[in-house]
């Protein structure tokens, strides 16, 4: 038995903590104990069933998850491997991670580096991982620091601050812009340039 927040429609919705056992994991060929996944704003929505982000039910929320392989029928993962895994329709068409184990498609799995933890992975998260591919878009495209300023919109959400942090920290001219006044001190930490 383990933990999982399940949310279900079975009796008008409920999002709620629930015991359940292996028999209610999804068709995977990886088993995963999950140490860490995030609330994201996608798994915030499903909880308060404010928008139809869920599409099978009943269904487990956290779009992400890091963890270590428990018992694996594909090729690329053993028992011990460490992984982390976002997106593939995770919490909205199969169950998600935040639960203590998840059973994924070993396709969608990343080894997770040396270098980090899976809490570490998932401070991270599915918004530094988005806006890191953003980063790296921008260097395929020939994008280098001292090319000019980069304008990053929607900068106190979870991409934007990580986008303008990650950035700065490359050494690029940062113009950060929100709607949100109250947050400027906040921005300033990030180290934009304006």
């Amino acid at each position: 038995m383990f933990k999982a927040l399940v949310l279900d429609k079975s009796e008008g919705f409920r999002a709620e903590v629930r015991e359940v056992d292996d028999s209610f994991l999804p068709d995977g060929d990886v088993t995963v104990a999950i140490d860490y996944s995030t609330l994201n704003y996608k798994d915030g929505l499903a909880i308060t069933n404010r928008l139809p982000v869920v599409r099978s039910w009943p269904m487990v929320a956290g779009i992400d998850g890091a963890g270590t392989v428990i018992e694996s029928r594909h090729p690329a993962w053993k028992a011990g491997d460490r992984v982390v895994l976002n997106g593939f329709g995770v919490a909205e068409v199969h169950k998600g991670c935040l639960a203590g184990k998840a059973r994924l498609k070993g396709d969608w799995l990343v080894r997770l580096p040396d270098a980090f933890t899976p809490r570490q992975a998932m401070a991270i998260g599915t918004a530094g991982y988005t806006a890191m591919l953003s980063v790296l878009a921008l260097e395929r495209h020939g994008i280098q620091a001292g090319d000019g300023e980069v304008l990053v919109t929607g900068a106190t959400g979870g991409v934007g601050s990580v986008a303008v942090a990650l950035l700065h920290k490359l050494g690029h001219r940062v113009v950060a812009a929100t709607g949100k006044a109250s947050e400027a001190d906040y921005l300033k930490q990030l180290g934009p340039s304006r």
